[in-house]
């Protein structure tokens, strides 16, 4: 047993019900590893699920935030502990996806949750990538996105969208085209896609960039109009993807991907989608764009998050 400081929520709500406490955190058991986390993510799960709108039995407060971290090993649990790269070991540097409770000092996970990290990777990036990143890599599996293709994203210059656009283009798409605010444009072109604004007469912009219209959409925002202009350019419905919108886009035809009922989860892609994301940073293949927070200042990082004041992704920082 040991202790280590955690962002706790004792009640159901906003990022007001965000508190730091002391913790214990128990030795780790057969096949697990005790990690000091260095930088861990925040994902759009977090707060819908602290806010209650996945549920909100008392019985299950206090609830710890936070699917994914990276740290280094410090202990590793009797008869060793196996990840998906070989055994690990006390001061291994690693990306733990999924990790429970990972808005804290320490935590224990599963040794399968740890890749290993390249020591070039900062930390706030290992922290915050790879659960966008493993959704980006789910969309693109679902779409079957390959060399040639015309593909348009939704929300480009987010956590998600910004992964998809450099994903895309490294898995030989001739033209990505994203949606972003002006403010965002310059950063989408510098990853590879050609910007678009949202708003008022977005279709027509997009036919303008693309009048036969594209082979693959994929909507990280979902909204109407996403859907809508989606629906009004793909050449093949089998090929648009949501990880946002509710049933109604299914009926429409969208691929349905997440944790939500009724959408496809991907568990075995989302967990080979680590290795390669893993590889690609450490070969400063892709751009992740990072804000830090300090682990006390978790409730601003949220509200900074929830009011889009961040594009890219936010990591706490114990």
């Amino acid at each position: 047993m040991s202790d280590a400081i955690a962002v706790v929520a004792a009640a159901y709500g906003g990022p007001e019900v965000l508190e730091l406490r002391p913790v214990d955190v128990p030795d780790p058991g057969p096949g697990e590893v005790l990690l000091d986390v260095r930088a861990a993510g925040v994902n759009p799960i977090d707060w819908k699920v602290f806010s209650g709108r996945m549920g909100d039995d008392p019985a299950a407060l206090p609830l710890r935030p936070g699917v994914e971290a990276a740290g280094v090993v410090a202990a590793v649990g009797p008869g060793g502990a196996e990840g998906p790269r070989g055994p690990l070991a006390v001061g291994d540097e690693v990306f733990a996806f999924r990790a429970a409770g990972a808005w804290a000092s320490r935590i224990v996970v599963p040794a399968a949750s740890c890749v290993p990290k390249a020591p070039a990777v900062p930390w706030p990036v290992a922290g915050a990538t790879m659960a966008a990143g493993a959704t980006a890599v789910h969309l693109l599996e679902a779409t079957r996105v390959g060399p040639g293709d015309v593909v348009l994203v939704h929300g480009a210059s987010g956590g998600v969208g910004r992964l998809a656009v450099q994903l895309a283009r490294r898995r030989g798409a001739a033209r990505v085209i994203g949606t972003a605010r002006p403010a965002n444009h310059d950063a989408v072109r510098a990853l590879g896609a050609e910007p678009v604004a949202y708003g008022d007469g977005l279709l027509e912009r997009l036919r303008g960039l693309a009048p036969d219209g594209v082979d693959v959409a994929l909507d990280c925002v979902g909204t109407d109009e996403a859907l809508e202009t989606s629906l009004a350019l793909a050449r093949d419905r089998d090929r648009l993807a949501t990880i946002v919108a509710g049933p109604p886009a299914a009926a429409k035809g969208f691929t349905r991907l997440g944790g939500a009922p009724g959408a496809a989860r991907g568990d075995e892609i989302r967990a080979r989608a680590r290795l390669e994301l893993a590889d690609r940073l450490a070969a400063g293949e892709l751009t992740v764009a990072v804000a830090s927070y300090p682990l006390a200042e978790a409730a601003a990082a949220v509200a900074d998050h929830q009011a889009g004041r961040v594009s890219g992704k936010i990591a706490l920082v114990p």
